[in-house]
This record gives C-alpha cells, sequence and structure tokens, in this order.
C-alpha cells in the first residue's frame, strides 16, 4: 500500500487572493471514504468540492485542527516549507481513503492545501507529517 500526498494545485491561486494565511489561520485535517476522489486540478475549496467525508465515534465533522502551523522560506535550500504538528485521534471508528488538509479560517470557501491517499481504506489514530513538513516546495 502506497501513502502518497499531492498539493491541490489552486492553493497558489488561493495564496495570491490572500484567502488562505498558513501561519495564522485555523489549519485542519479531515477524513474521507474512497467515494470522494481528490481532484488536483479543479478543486479549490473544502465547502463546494470535498464530498463523502467520514463519520464514526472518535470523529468530529470537519476533522481535527492541525496546531503550530508555520509556512517559512529557507534561503540556501530555496525553498518554502509548510509545517504543523501531528494529528492524533483518542479513538477512532472511522474507515478512511483520504485526508484533505485545508484552511477552515473562512466561514466559506474554505481553501484546499493538500490531501493524502492512503492507498487503501484504513482507520486511522493519528496522522504522522514528514520530518520536512506537511510540503516543501523548491523556488529554484
Amino acid at each position: 500500500m502506497a501513502v502518497t500526498a499531492k498539493l491541490y494545485g489552486l492553493i497558489f491561486s488561493s495564496l495570491g487572493n490572500k484567502e488562505v494565511d498558513l501561519n495564522s489561520d485555523t489549519i485542519k485535517v479531515s477524513l474521507h471514504t474512497s467515494s470522494y476522489t481528490p481532484n488536483q486540478d479543479t478543486h479549490q475549496y473544502w465547502d463546494v468540492s470535498v464530498t463523502n467525508e467520514a463519520s464514526g465515534s472518535g470523529y468530529t465533522a470537519g476533522g481535527a485542527t492541525i496546531g503550530t502551523p508555520t509556512f517559512s522560506y529557507d534561503g540556501p535550500s530555496n525553498t518554502f516549507k509548510f509545517d504543523g504538528n501531528d494529528v492524533a485521534w483518542a479513538s477512532n471508528t472511522v474507515t478512511a481513503r483520504t485526508a484533505v488538509v485545508y484552511d477552515s479560517t473562512p466561514a466559506s470557501n474554505k481553501p484546499l492545501i493538500m490531501y493524502v491517499d492512503f492507498g487503501a481504506d484504513i482507520t486511522p489514530l493519528s496522522l504522522t507529517w514528514d520530518a520536512n513538513g506537511l510540503f516543501t516546495v523548491t523556488v529554484a
């Protein structure tokens, strides 16, 4: 089972339009069933494009908050890095195929950031982000 993570392409439009602030907005991760198929090219807003959120005991609709979100630039490596705390659920009976990271601060049109495809249905009790962050973008 290969786990893959990808940015939604329109996150750069949302950043450019000042719809999202990766350092100060509330960033969440929600879990979705295998019925949700992420579209990297056309999905831009959680409350418009994302469907089939998982449900079950131990899981709150809308997902969990990613603590201490930080978006920073490193000059020597020419990379932007977005990082945040790992997420854990005390208990969870949810079966999910995909995790969706989004900005939950706006009342509507909540910008999508990225998604993680688990490669199979799982019952996640925690999500541990890569040591390099949720994502990095090289500008050189």
